[in-house]
């Protein structure tokens, strides 16, 4: 299942540069404090404007009594 010898990826990869370990760390604290502070956002959620039904209700006819049958569902 696990092989000793496979390395697991790295989370973070210095593309230029070399940094020393102070400056490595110092990173590491900034990018971990402003992952704890940030707040988490919540999934938007589905109003009754966007629902299916609203937008594919059949078309209101004209004529006598239409517009009380308009509310009632079909």
């Amino acid at each position: 299942m696990d092989d000793p010898t496979t390395q697991p990826r790295p989370v973070l990869r210095v593309v230029r540069g070399n940094p020393t370990d102070e400056e490595l760390a110092a990173l590491l604290v900034v990018l971990a404090a402003r992952t704890a502070a940030a707040p988490a956002q919540p999934a938007p959620g589905r109003s009754a404007w966007a629902s299916y039904w609203s937008r594919n209700r059949a078309p209101l006819t004209a004529g006598s009594g239409a517009w009380r049958a308009s509310a009632l569902p079909r």
